[in-house]
């Protein structure tokens, strides 16, 4: 066994800072995405972007085409992007650019850990806010300040000790279903760290010590399917919203349109998300928002132990396929385009005729 002394979160903080700017950015979209987990925001929220992020450069260029695009569909659609630097795994495999950032099996963390904060302060940067796993709990301290919007990944939501951190973190977060599907797991996560919690935990100057927080009041469910079946139906999350009900948590859900929901197909994809958007302009309020596993080019592509970053085609997933940018711009836009088209329809159906306007001023 090897140990290798990492920087603080403190140190790496104070290498790698961040503007006010870029923070009250940050708090701004948390501030718009809990007001929308609320039901005061109307909005629903997309979470776009790359099953994991591998190069920094196809990420950055995503972020702007994603920015751009985020203008003209901000009055339906508060967009997020995907940014998962850890990456967990069934058995074995890459880890995630935190953990072997040259994808050589190298495994140089210190750069990992610098590499991924100097994105997230570029995103932050660029107004993109950004939404993550945390995956390994430690790693919060060092992210945690530049992150809108995390979740608690299928692996980990009956987890103990990442309902105790999730309960002290500063954004909404999310518990998903397990592999199996099992939503009341989502359920009890999302409760257990809605409540206070006191643990043992790392302090910013990388000391052990008992942490106390006060539970977090914006933790929220994904259905993200399991192995035997989809769960984005209405039937599934109405029997989730129940679930909520009974324990008084948020009900609202937001849907996974990648995993078992698609059955790992990147253009399944589309399926999961017209019927989402097809419930919500039914009426159904539970739903709050829908996630996309994207990136520049569509599909996946593999590596070979030890390849680094030679010979990996720019801007295609190596880990979880992914639509590409074109059909993922398309798909928002009909999303966007259905759901303005039901307001008008509405809005008509609540304005009284012109006649019946001067009747009654008569």
């Amino acid at each position: 066994m090897r140990k290798i002394k990492l920087p603080s979160p403190k140190e790496l903080k104070s290498e790698i800072t961040s503007h006010k700017c870029s923070l009250e950015f940050i708090q701004k979209s948390r501030s718009d995405l809990t007001k929308i987990l609320s039901g005061s925001d109307q909005r629903k929220t997309l979470i776009v972007g790359p099953c994991s992020i591998h190069d920094v450069t196809s990420a950055k260029e995503y972020a702007v085409k994603l920015q751009e695009f985020s203008e003209e569909v901000s009055d339906t659609f508060l967009l997020l992007m995907r940014v998962y630097f850890a990456k967990p795994r069934t058995t074995t495999g890459w880890k995630g650019i935190l953990y072997d950032p040259n994808i050589d099996t190298s495994n140089d963390i210190e750069k990992g850990i610098k590499l991924t904060r100097q994105l997230l302060v570029d995103l932050a940067e660029m107004e993109v806010p950004v939404a993550t796993e945390i995956l390994d709990p430690l790693t919060a301290h060092y992210f945690s300040d530049l992150i809108t919007w995390s979740c608690i990944g299928a692996r980990t939501s009956e987890s103990q000790i990442h309902r105790e951190v999730a309960s002290g973190l500063p954004m909404p977060v999310a518990f998903k279903n397990n592999t199996d599907g099992n939503a009341q797991i989502a359920v009890d996560g999302a409760y257990c760290a809605s409540t206070p919690h006191t643990y043992i935990g790392v302090s910013d100057e990388g000391e052990l010590c008992s942490i106390e927080t006060d539970g977090n009041e914006n933790c929220h469910i994904v259905l993200r399917g399991g192995v035997e079946s989809t769960n984005y139906d209405p039937q599934s999350i109405i029997d989730t919203t129940d679930r909520l009900v009974k324990v008084g948590l948020n009900k609202k859900i937001i849907i996974d349109c990648s995993h078992d929901n698609s059955k790992q197909g990147h253009d399944e994809q589309i399926v999961v998300f017209q019927s989402v958007i097809h419930q919500i302009i039914e009426g159904n309020k539970s739903l709050a928002g829908l996630i996309l596993e994207s990136h520049l080019e569509a599909g996946r592509q593999d590596i070979q132990t030890g390849q680094n970053s030679t010979g990996i085609e720019y801007g295609k997933s190596i880990t979880d396929p992914c639509l590409d940018w074109e059909t993922t711009k398309n798909l928002i836009k009909w999303g966007y385009d259905r759901i303005k088209k039901e307001e008008e329809i509405h809005e008509k159906k609540l304005t009284p005729p012109a006649h019946a306007s001067s009747c009654l001023s008569n």
